[in-house]
């Protein structure tokens, strides 16, 4: 299968890069920027794409690839510090300008015969520097510019070396896609056969080749990616599969009775179902660090499982539905991106765990998980639910977790979801929660003084979790969920709504 190998130099963008490319149906990995030659070589990449990053290239340490990705003989386009790095390479000069370029940009395109071939003679892009090229090496010539960009995007055609200054990855740019679609197939000549059912035809034999006849357990939540891993490996290993369900005391309202009669409905699938409700919340009293808590409920989760393959094993496989955001987000990508948060299922998983770890979506975004649960006939109860963090409520209590905090995130957020659906919202948003901490409010209740928790509404718009925008709701729909919950969740005085994005907050608080 053609690949676009992403070197990524640390920018908030990068992954968004692999994303727009995937879209067009060609595989795209990020890999550090630091990577061997020989690891890339191996990868055999008809093109490579140098990332955006914060660092300034004419400094002493800033980050640099091997030299020798220049001499392999494929394509490779520089985007912004990427670009940078290009004109550096081959003696131009970059310097920092008084006219600095962050945000909104007219693009004026010169020449539209390759990388903008289809695209108007003038488009909005996003910019995102302070850094710009003063002169652009020898043998390149100018593609594109803005105002305060003379040299926006250049090109050596003869050995199909791109800069562009701007970030095509971004939804703010137009023809974004396109732009990198060029690259990855008309320069580049990179094959579209990525697709997601080409993905289920792979996966089910590579399980097949690394299983062989072990037992694989599967750890199930009624979501839509670990649902989706328990279909494709049950086509894979049919009765070699087992699948556990655990009630941990963090699960939204009625969850406990509505995923197993989900999956006993729909799918022919074993399923153990395991109440460790008292065990999780004990081990998380008194905890406040966001971290710490991660942590705590990833080690449960394994000493859970590992007393099931006790019970019920043996087991030689623990299956789970990791993503790629979630890799990324726990610092584990191998790139130069800071650590957001430890999800349970990466990072919090302890060394001791005597399994072997079977993460077939590792590689992937939600929305391509979704794409696959299409195809396989998962029905729309699982594949149109709202995410739901592995931790549960947990991320979504500030401070100490307690009886009382629980029930309030759990039954406001259950009135969030439910509005959202009764307007028609809820397949319009990515994610839709309440969460709850220690501040409290004043509030009057049946004409008496009342001190009160404050809850914060949270509903964002996105589309892989890795970026993420706050919902414009109707201001009529905010203020039914706020009469809701301040009138039918006891405790509660004040209701806000959250109106940050992603970056720079998270989506979850925790």
């Amino acid at each position: 299968m053609d690949r676009i190998i992403v070197l990524d130099f640390g920018s908030q963008y990068s992954h968004l890069i692999c994303r727009r490319i995937r879209e067009s149906n060609v595989y795209c990995e990020l890999l550090p920027y630091d990577s061997p030659i020989s690891m890339i070589k191996d990868l055999h990449p008809k093109g490579i794409v140098l990332s955006g990053g914060p660092s300034s290239v004419y400094l002493q340490n800033s980050p640099k690839p091997d030299k020798k990705i220049f001499d392999i003989g494929v394509p490779i386009l520089g985007i912004c510090y990427g670009h940078q790095l290009i004109v550096d390479e081959f003696n131009g000069k970059i310097k920092r300008f008084d006219n600095r370029e962050y945000g909104y940009a007219d693009l004026v395109i010169d020449d539209n015969s390759d990388l903008f071939q289809g695209i108007n003679k003038k488009i909005k892009c996003w910019m995102s520097h302070a850094d710009a090229a003063e002169n652009i090496p020898n043998n390149f010539e100018i593609l594109a510019h803005t105002k305060n960009s003379l040299s926006a995007a250049i090109a050596n055609r003869e050995r199909k070396f791109y800069g562009i200054q701007f970030h095509p990855e971004v939804s703010h740019t137009e023809e974004g896609n396109r732009i990198l679609r060029n690259f990855s197939q008309s320069i580049s000549n990179a094959k579209p056969d990525w697709t997601m059912q080409n993905f289920i035809d792979f996966s089910i034999k590579n399980i097949r080749t690394k299983v062989h006849d072990s037992r694989v357990l599967c750890a199930i939540s009624g979501g839509i990616d670990s649902t989706t891993l328990a279909v494709l490996l049950s086509k894979a290993i049919d009765n070699n599969l087992t699948c556990v369900f655990v009630k941990n005391g963090l699960l939204r309202l009625n969850e406990e009775e509505l995923v197993p009669k989900l999956i006993n409905k729909y799918l022919d699938i074993n399923i153990i179902t395991i109440n460790a409700e008292e065990r999780f919340l004990s081990k998380l009293k008194g905890i406040r660090d966001p971290e710490q808590k991660r942590k705590i409920i990833g080690e449960e989760f394994a000493q859970v499982f590992l007393e099931v393959t006790k019970d019920y094993g043996p087991f030689y496989w623990l299956a789970q539905g990791t993503l790629y955001p979630d890799v990324i987000e726990s610092g584990l990508s191998k790139g130069p991106a800071a650590i957001i948060k430890t999800h349970h299922n990466v990072g919090g998983l302890p060394q001791w765990l005597n399994l072997k770890v079977l993460e077939p979506f590792r590689s992937l975004y939600k929305d391509e998980v979704r794409k696959i649960a299409a195809l396989l006939d998962i029905p729309d109860e699982f594949i149109k639910r709202h995410p739901f963090p592995g931790p549960g409520l947990a991320v979504r209590i500030i401070g100490e977790i307690t009886d009382e905090k629980i029930r309030i995130v759990r039954q406001a957020s259950n009135i969030v979801e439910n509005e959202l659906m009764i307007s028609g919202w809820y397949d319009k948003v990515w994610q839709a929660y309440a969460a709850v901490g220690d501040d409290l409010a004043v509030g009057v209740l049946g004409d008496e003084r009342m001190y009160g928790h404050i809850v914060t509404v949270r509903i964002v718009e996105s589309l892989d979790a890795m970026t993420a925008d706050w919902s414009r709701i109707p201001y009529d729909l905010i203020s039914k969920i706020s009469n809701r919950i301040t009138n039918e969740v006891s405790g509660v005085t004040w209701v806000t709504y959250s109106v940050s994005s992603k970056p720079p907050a998270t989506i979850e608080p925790q």
